[in-house]
């Protein structure tokens, strides 16, 4: 336990907490309907406060006053603590009282989150420690032990505000030939390929032609996908096919395969299926002598999903919506 401490201690940012914060948290509380859901709800105000002001210090613009938890009607509601970071997206800034050691994390906060700072009001209501950082969340309590240290937020806002805007992939338009640009037949890529030396085709594609027997309107798009100086010369081909099912249901087969002058993948290199809300739901990694890796699941229509290909820290993502 001393040691937990000790290490959430070292990670910690110790802020004074303004009257002008207090002034509103208490103003909110009061609109409360009993005093257990005024307190959550000044210590949720204070929470974003803290985390706005070391966000503003930091040169890092916010919209304080825009989030679900300046919403009258989503106080009384739910359990929310989200601050808006302009052109990135909304953080969960959840309080924890001095002696507790683990942070509540309510499920209605599990999506739509870019990472959780977790902040511990002084009793005083005073100063507040930010206690650290976590990307993902997949439990209603958060050990403190878990925690990133602050440097790693910095950086995931540094990296979505250098990634532009993800385009949504429609895999349902494929049914009716409208493809996405980028996406091509695996046999027009493959084509390609071979007529390139440098990225030469090596192998057979797996592809399981067979089932299509049975799913007759099955489709099937290939893209390359280039991981950087890892693997120079070796952009990898990921395959995605998919088939309708009953209920509205559709098939989603996913496959990567080595280009270049390999046969086999690099080892390690990470295929991940990622929720909308950027939760792990599914990943395969390349072993020393696998020539594909792949994946299979099944979703509804509109459902949206993420597909990640990683090698060590480079990691490309597609978007896709059912």
């Amino acid at each position: 336990m001393t040691k937990t401490t000790n290490r959430v201690d070292d990670l910690s940012i110790k802020l004074p907490i303004t009257q002008a914060a207090v002034r509103i948290a208490q103003q909110f509380a009061h609109q409360q309907p009993n005093p257990v859901k005024a307190e959550q709800v000044r210590l949720n105000t204070l929470a974003i406060w803290v985390v706005n002001d070391y966000l503003q210090m930091m040169e890092i613009p916010t919209n304080l006053n825009v989030g679900d938890s300046w919403n009258p009607i989503m106080q009384l509601c739910s359990n929310v603590a989200d601050l808006e970071i302009a052109s990135v997206g909304r953080l969960e800034c959840r309080p924890i009282k001095s002696a507790e050691q683990l942070c509540s994390i309510p499920p209605e906060t599990w999506e739509d989150r870019i990472g959780y700072v977790v902040v511990q009001i002084d009793e005083s209501l005073q100063e507040a420690n930010i206690l650290g950082f976590i990307r993902n969340v997949d439990n209603e309590f958060l050990p403190l032990h878990q925690l990133q240290p602050l440097e790693k937020l910095i950086d995931r806002i540094a990296q979505l505000k250098a990634s532009p805007a993800q385009a949504l992939v429609n895999l349902s338009q494929w049914f009716v030939g409208q493809v996405d640009a980028g996406w091509q037949t695996v046999e027009a890529l493959r084509d390609l390929l071979e007529s390139r030396p440098n990225y030469a085709f090596r192998g057979s594609v797996t592809t399981e032609e067979s089932s299509t027997h049975q799913q007759p309107v099955a489709t099937k798009r290939a893209k390359l996908i280039d991981l950087g100086i890892q693997i120079a010369n070796q952009p990898l081909m990921l395959i995605v096919e998919i088939s309708p099912e009953p209920e509205i249901k559709t098939s989603i087969r996913l496959q990567l395969h080595p280009t270049g002058n390999h046969v086999y993948l690099p080892e390690g290199v990470k295929l991940t299926v990622l929720d909308e809300s950027g939760a792990i739901f599914l990943e395969a990694q390349a072993r020393s002598a696998d020539n594909y890796i792949q994946l299979q699941f099944r979703g509804d229509i509109q459902e949206k999903f993420i597909v990640a290909i990683s090698l060590d820290d480079m990691s490309i993502q597609e978007h896709f919506m059912i």
